[in-house]
Formats: structure tokens, C-alpha cells, sequence
């Protein structure tokens, strides 16, 4: 209690915050009335009382306190820590426990965000840091027991777990306790008289004979009142990591040397094993992220030329959804090895995440640096084999060079996401160098996609409804709902301009919800005029992820008293290529509540029969590209005829899409498709101008 700070606990306290991705880290030793932190990670106080620290809790247990949040559990909502700083939501604590039993104070993990889960390899992550602090403070304990006097010395090292030697001036062994026994394998009876050079291997015999020269001549060991890693020496031959403390004392008129020595072979384990967790991905086993970033960052600061390439996979993400994760950490992995395999000049590979790696070179040379880019993008192109399946991805990469580009690792990876970014919308499969210009790009999208994010809070996104007739006699049917951004200084912006990025960001379910909403009160409304009508509404595909779909759905029907037939959900590939039991479960649901469901833009990707097979859709939408030549084009216009004939022998429904001219409605009546949509029916408009001219010019 009350010792000042010292570098080893706050080393692990720091790996542990690095770890577990904490701010905060306590090593705490508890009192009756308060608790000390030997060690402390984001907490700039030394103590607290007792009655509020979470530690009096966990050093009642045996195992690890977890509180993933702290607001919900009755017993620390209350507590000021919790209502005031540092805010816990999260702890973790483990009783840091003597060989005795004694419990002592606990390493506790904290966090201002709660987390839903600190599973059992953290658990026994934080147990294994636990032991390496206990260890430092069984050998302090130790250390204090140089200081007192013989007999009492004895007492304890006839107890102590570690090996107690000692030896007179002449290196004769005048003391050995029981685990001195158990550690090397000689006996104290057989021991007691021989030299110490016993057991000491030849890696440092060189470092003992000179302080056995230094003895000899009556000065100071080196090593004296020092823990020291080497290694020992068994009576079978083999070597052990060891610390050894090493002290020294006047007895009379000679000098005697006493030494403590552990075996740290398990803390070594335990400290490669943390060591690797905390600087290695665990998937790839190349560095990661913050490895890599200290890396560069090392670079950089020695002012040498560097080069940096970041890559992203292309098409990974069909590979996760079409044959599973197990199949794209087989991809990632193989990546990773052929990374490492073509590039032994780098100064370090890396993977930052997902499907995201990294190299760092040496030399900026924008000939070589593109010639090694030029290498990867075909290394990586190259097909891969999983369980018998061949996998086909591509990459693209971003380059940045240093200093020109930046001198901190943030410019530079900023530079080289730039180039990334530009790689990526060039087509994929390609690199890029960075160029200053992409800059004020990325400056000009972050501004609009902070428009974009007000956008829906400022009321600026409108529905327009396009019409959708049966073909040969061009009655309304029902309309498809789409979402237009009347932007204050752009104007009105078709979805093209931003419907991509708005799927990417959080707001998307919330716009989908009000999009739902909105069209099915219009169509509530329009049933007045066409009893029949339908409203086809687009789903993003993260509405399938919030989990609110199904009650979102029920609530606009109920809320506008529309018959669960006259909506019509449009579903994309991507959402039924992810062909998981969660979405097949949900679209089963709102079949059952006699929702339609149609496949947009069927036949443009990789959709295959079995789709249709397994999932409830009831309507194919055939896409517009088919459409534009249907009537010059042999090929399009067989596949149109197909899709529909298909559609009738699954017994679905079919509507085209895109039919701008009277010879493609013809068409279209010929092959039997029921209904279609496009400008020859009527251009996309908002809801008082869909009403003025498909209702009141016909009377309705």
C-alpha cells in the first residue's frame, strides 16, 4: 500500500488497456477502508474508499466479476462512480490471489460504454494478466525478505515457491531450499559444498566468471541487488528461462551471495501468448492494426522515404454471403500468406481489418513501388479453392509515399485511402497513387454526406410514384414509390445522386421506416379512385438488419386501414443472396400476412432458380436492360420471354420495367406479360400531379 509508481505494473496495466480495448485499467490493492491502485490506466487518482469500489465486490470471488452494464444492475446503479466520473458502465475484475489463498485487491477493467459480452478467452486472458501481476508481486515479497534476519529468513524460504540459493565468497553453495530441489534436481544434502557453476549453463557463463572475479578482488558484483533474465541449468542438461535476484552481504570477513531465482518459463508463455493477442490478428496472424500503425510510425520518424499500400478486396463480400464466413476466412487467410509470400521487401504486412491489408516499403520510387502494386493486384486476382469450390476475388489498392504525401501516419493512411477510394470507383481490380486533388474530393463528399444526414431530420427527402398498368388495356394497377432529395441549393435529386450512400449510413432503416409510412397513407388513399390499387415500396437492405421490420410493416397497415395485398415489397439480389434463416424467416412472415413480394431487376446479376424455390417471392420484375432493345435484339428479347415464362411456371406474377415506346408494349403483349411500367405509362411524379393526371382525367 502507498508505494510510488513502478514501470512493471504499469506496463501490464497498459498491455491490458491495449488488449481489451479499455480506457481504463486498475490494479488495486483493498484495505478495510479504502482501496490503493498500485497501477492505473485512465484514472488520474491514486485511491478510493472502499464502500464504492467495485473491487470490494470482485475480491469476494474466486472467479472474474463481469458487469457488462452498470446502470442495470441493482447493485452499482446507484453508485456515485456510475452517476458521476469516470461513468462505469463496464468492469471486469479478477481477485489477484497469493499462493496462500490470501486475497489481496483485484485488476479490474472499466469502461464508460457498456458491452454485451466478455466471453471465456477473455476471461482467461484476464486471468493470465492477473497471474503476471501476482508473480511481480510475489517476487517483491521476496525482496523483502532479504531484509530481515536469518532464522526468519529460512522460515519463509523453506516455504517460498521460487529457489533460494546462497554462497560463500568462494562460490561454494551454502544454502538450498526445497524448491531450489524441486526446480533444478539436485537434492540440499548432495548440493550444499559444490561451486554455483552448477547450474549455470555455458550461454552466460562468461557474465559469472567475471563477477566471481569481481568478488575475488573485493568489489561489487554488477549484478547485486539486480533481477536479471537468464536462463538455468538442470540436473538433466536442459536450460529453463530464469529471473535471478542476486544480492550480496558481509558476514564477518568474507562476503556472502544469495540469489532468488524463478522459473519464468509460463510467464514467458503467457507473455508471447498476450503479446500475439495484442499485436497479431488472430485470423491471418499478420500484425495488426495498432502493430502496424507503430510501425509506421517509427518509420516516419526517422525521416526515411516510405511507401504505403492499401488494399481492399473486391467481391468479398458475395463470397461471405453466397458460401459463408468459414469460406471467407479461407480466402483471408490465404490472401494474408500470399501478401507475406510476395512481399519479403517490405518492412511489415499488416491487416487492418475485415477484408483490409497493408503494406509498408521502404523507398517512395513511384516505378518500383507501382511495379510491386502492379504484382499484388495479380497475386491476389488469382483464384482460390475452398472445399473442392473455386473462389474468384479481386483487389484494389491505394498508394501514398512519404513525405510528399505525409509525415504522420495518419496523413499518409488518409492519403492512401484517398487513393484507394479513387482505385475502387475506376472500376476495382486496379491501383491508384495518390494525387492532392483527391482531397478536395473527399472534402466535397464529407460535406455532402453531411447533408445527406440532415436531410431526412430537415424533411427534404419526397416520394414520387411512378405508374404500373396492365399491358394490354394500360388500366392502372398500382404505382412503385421512389424517393426523391429535394436539396436546398441542388434542387431535386434523383436517387442515383445518393441513394448508394445513404444505404451505407445509419439513417437508412429510419428512411426506409418513413418511406414505408408515407407510400402506404397514399395508397390508403388512392384506393378510393382504383379499389385494386397497389404500391410497390424499396426496402434497404438495412431494415432487414434492425429487426423492426415485420412490426414496422403491421403498424402502417393497421395505422392506415390497408389490406395487407395492396402492398408490395421490393426485394433486391443482395437481400436474397444472403441466404441466411433470419431473412428467409422474415420474408416468411410477411408472406403469411399476404404481403407481395417482387424480385427487382431480375436476371442482371447471380441469382439462381433455387431462389425462387426457396424464397416466398410472388412477382419477377424484369429489368429495363432487357427491355431497350427487346425488338432489335434477338438475344433480349428471348430472355424476356423466358423470365416470363418462367414467372407463370412458378406462378408468380411478372411486370417489365423501362417500356418507353409502343412497339416494346406490343411486345410485351405478345409474350404475355400481365403488367409494365415505364414513361409510356408515365414519368415518375409527385403525389398531387400522380392524382391530377391518373385520376382526375379519368373521372375517377
Amino acid at each position: 500500500m502507498d508505494t510510488p509508481p513502478e514501470e512493471e505494473f504499469d506496463r501490464l496495466a497498459g498491455l491490458a488497456s491495449r488488449l481489451f480495448q479499455v480506457p481504463i485499467v486498475l490494479i488495486s490493492l483493498l484495505e478495510a477502508d479504502r482501496q490503493f491502485f498500485k497501477a492505473h490506466v485512465g484514472l488520474d487518482v491514486c485511491e478510493t474508499s472502499r464502500d464504492v469500489s467495485f473491487c470490494a465486490h470482485a475480491i469476494l470471488q474466486d472467479d472474474v466479476l463481469v458487469v457488462l452494464d452498470a446502470t442495470r444492475d441493482p447493485r452499482f446503479r446507484f453508485n456515485p462512480l456510475v452517476l458521476g466520473p469516470p461513468f462505469i458502465r463496464f468492469y471486469a475484475g479478477q481477485p489477484l490471489t497469493t499462493p496462500s489463498g490470501k486475497k489481496l485487491g483485484t485488476v479490474c477493467l472499466i469502461d464508460s460504454e457498456p458491452r454485451d459480452d466478455f466471453n471465456a478467452a477473455d476471461r482467461r486472458n484476464l486471468a493470465d494478466l492477473t497471474f503476471l501481476v501476482m508473480d511481480r508481486m510475489e517476487l517483491r515479497r521476496l525482496d523483502y525478505a532479504r531484509t530481515i534476519s536469518q532464522t526468519r529468513f529460512e522460515r519463509i524460504a523453506a516455504t517460498s515457491p521460487d529457489a533460494i540459493i546462497c554462497a560463500n565468497a568462494e562460490s561454494e553453495i551454502t544454502f538450498w531450499n526445497r524448491s531450489a530441489e524441486t526446480l533444478f534436481g539436485y537434492s540440499s544434502k548432495e548440493i550444499c559444498g559444490q561451486s554455483t557453476e552448477i547450474i549455470v549453463p555455458s550461454s552466460w557463463r562468461p557474465v559469472y566468471e567475471a563477477e566471481r572475479a569481481r568478488l575475488a578482488r573485493g568489489e561489487p558484483m554488477e549484478l547485486a541487488d539486480k533481477t536479471v533474465a537468464l536462463s538455468g541449468l538442470r540436473r538433466n542438461g536442459s536450460e529453463f528461462p530464469a529471473e535471478f535476484s542476486l544480492s550480496t552481504w558481509e558476514e564477518g570477513n568474507t562476503t556472502s551471495v544469495g540469489a532468488i531465482v524463478r522459473d519464468i518459463t509460463e510467464r514467458r508463455r503467457n507473455e508471447d501468448r498476450l503479446f500475439r493477442l495484442a499485436s497479431l490478428d488472430a485470423l491471418t496472424e499478420l500484425p495488426n492494426r495498432a502493430a502496424w500503425r507503430a510501425r509506421l510510425a517509427e518509420t516516419l520518424a526517422a525521416e526515411r522515404p516510405a511507401s504505403v499500400l492499401l488494399l481492399d478486396l473486391d467481391g468479398f463480400k458475395e463470397v461471405n454471403d453466397t458460401l459463408g464466413h468459414s469460406a471467407g476466412d479461407a480466402v483471408l487467410k490465404s490472401v494474408a500468406q500470399r501478401l507475406s509470400s510476395n512481399c519479403e521487401t517490405a518492412i511489415m504486412v499488416g491487416r487492418l481489418g475485415g477484408d483490409e491489408f497493408v503494406a509498408l516499403f521502404a523507398g517512395n520510387d513511384a516505378i518500383e513501388i507501382g511495379r510491386a502494386a502492379e504484382d499484388l493486384v495479380a497475386i491476389i486476382r488469382e483464384p482460390y479453392e475452398f472445399v473442392g469450390q473455386r473462389i474468384e476475388v479481386g483487389v484494389s489498392i491505394g498508394v501514398a509515399r512519404a513525405p510528399m504525401h505525409g509525415s504522420t501516419p495518419e496523413d499518409l493512411l488518409g492519403a492512401a485511402d484517398l487513393a484507394l477510394y479513387k482505385a475502387k470507383s475506376a472500376g476495382r481490380g486496379r491501383f491508384e497513387f495518390f494525387v492532392p486533388s483527391f482531397r478536395e474530393v473527399a472534402v466535397a463528399r464529407r460535406a455532402f454526406e453531411k447533408e445527406l444526414r440532415h436531410a431526412h431530420e430537415n424533411h427534404e427527402f419526397e416520394l414520387f410514384y411512378q405508374p404500373q398498368v396492365a399491358t394490354r388495356t394500360g388500366e392502372l394497377t398500382g404505382a412503385e414509390a421512389l424517393i426523391r432529395w429535394n436539396h436546398p441549393e441542388r434542387g431535386l435529386l434523383s436517387p442515383t445522386s445518393f441513394i448508394d450512400v445513404l444505404s451505407q449510413k445509419p439513417s437508412a432503416a429510419r428512411v426506409g421506416e418513413w418511406v414505408l409510412r408515407t407510400a402506404c397513407k397514399q395508397a390508403a388513399e388512392w384506393r378510393a379512385y382504383v379499389p385494386n390499387f397497389r404500391i410497390g415500396v424499396n426496402l434497404f437492405e438495412a431494415q432487414f438488419r434492425s429487426g423492426r421490420m415485420l412490426t414496422t410493416v403491421k403498424s402502417a397497415l393497421s395505422d392506415n386501414n390497408l389490406p395487407p395485398a395492396a402492398l408490395e415489397l421490393e426485394l433486391v439480389e443482395n437481400v436474397l443472396l444472403r441466404d441466411d434463416s433470419s431473412t428467409l424467416r422474415l420474408l416468411q412472415d410477411l408472406r403469411a400476412l399476404g404481403i407481395g413480394l417482387a424480385f427487382d431487376d431480375y436476371g442482371t446479376g447471380y441469382a439462381s432458380l433455387s431462389l425462387l424455390k426457396r424464397f416466398p417471392v410472388t412477382r419477377l420484375k424484369i429489368d429495363r436492360s432487357f427491355i431497350r432493345d427487346v425488338n432489335i435484339d434477338p438475344a433480349g428479347a428471348a430472355i424476356v420471354k423466358a423470365i416470363v415464362y418462367l414467372g407463370k411456371s412458378f406462378g408468380l406474377k411478372v411486370i417489365a420495367e423501362g417500356v418507353e415506346t409502343e412497339a416494346q408494349r406490343k411486345f410485351l403483349v405478345r409474350s404475355k406479360c400481365e403488367e409494365s411500367q415505364g414513361y409510356l405509362f408515365g414519368t415518375p411524379m409527385d403525389a398531387m400531379e400522380f392524382r391530377e393526371n391518373l385520376f382526375m382525367r379519368s373521372g375517377r
